[in-house]
């Protein structure tokens, strides 16, 4: 089936730019199009959801997966060697200020900090344009990083750094992966997506992108700074938050499509008792 050419501009919330979201570059896009489209049949309306729970099983999945990978690499992996070398390099650099600041600063991404950040920003979003997508996509994400990382600290269990280089408030749940850093790269990421479909120009989305990536790297790093995770636990977070980032993107733009094309067809078809 040859691919429809996209509108010079497209409905808003289904471009971020002059990129049409709802137009795939890739064979492999429009495959997965194609599939979607024929497993969700008539009921395309729920395109979004059956997307984010197929895909949500399957990072699940890897997530669990992930742990034999994780203890070959923190058993005899270079990158588990820095572990002790980068904590170490952080207790010898605390300050009472900076320990203070960033206690302050990782309890917005905790499990009551998040929540509050996430739910106003996205009222203010929902209230401003007028659209649910806001709402719909934070709970997805919210319920994806919440899955992956209850599963990752039940199946791999590592303790955390020793209480004596950590600053409290201590924490007792396992280590890996860090739920502050994964959460919000998944939170802060799609708020950034859902931002950045309403930004007109390159600058603003440049400093937009640029702003959640700082908020979200800082995290992860303040979790180490403050001894309460180790690197390895940071970046397990940074990837598979990533992961899940990629796959509620991914299900939003089949959405957009599916419904695109469903409406291509619906006004291609004459009215009954108008057709040659």
């Amino acid at each position: 089936m040859a691919e429809v050419q996209p509108p010079l501009t497209a409905p808003v919330e289904e471009s971020i730019g002059p990129r049409d979201l709802t137009h795939w570059h890739t064979r492999l896009g429009r495959r997965l199009v194609d599939l979607v489209s024929a497993a969700v049949g008539l009921a395309h309306r729920w395109t979004l959801l059956v997307t984010l729970l197929v895909a949500g099983v399957v990072v699940v999945g890897l997530t669990a997966l992930s742990a034999e990978v994780y203890t070959s690499v923190t058993d005899d992996g270079e990158l588990a060697g820095l572990d002790q070398p980068v904590l170490d390099a952080a207790v010898a650099t605390r300050t009472p200020f900076n320990q203070t600041a960033l206690t302050v600063f990782t309890d917005i991404g905790g499990p009551v900090g998040m929540p509050i950040l996430a739910t106003a920003l996205v009222a203010l979003m929902v209230w401003r344009w007028k659209s649910w997508s806001p709402l719909v996509l934070t709970l997805a994400a919210a319920a994806g990083s919440l899955a992956m990382t209850t599963v990752g600290k039940h199946l791999i269990g590592r303790s955390r750094p020793p209480r004596e280089l950590a600053v409290p408030p201590f924490e007792n749940s396992p280590s890996f992966p860090s739920g502050h850093t994964l959460n919000a790269t998944v939170i802060i990421g799609v708020l950034v997506y859902v931002w950045l479909l309403h930004l007109a120009t390159r600058r603003a989305r440049a400093w937009a992108v640029a702003a959640g990536a700082v908020f979200v790297g800082a995290m992860g790093l303040s979790r180490v700074y403050l001894g309460h995770h180790w690197l390895t636990d940071v970046i397990a977070g940074w990837l598979l938050g990533l992961a899940w980032l990629t796959v509620v993107v991914t299900a939003h733009r089949l959405h957009l499509t599916i419904r695109r094309r469903r409406e291509r067809a619906r006004s291609a078809t004459p009215p009954v008792g108008k057709a040659n």
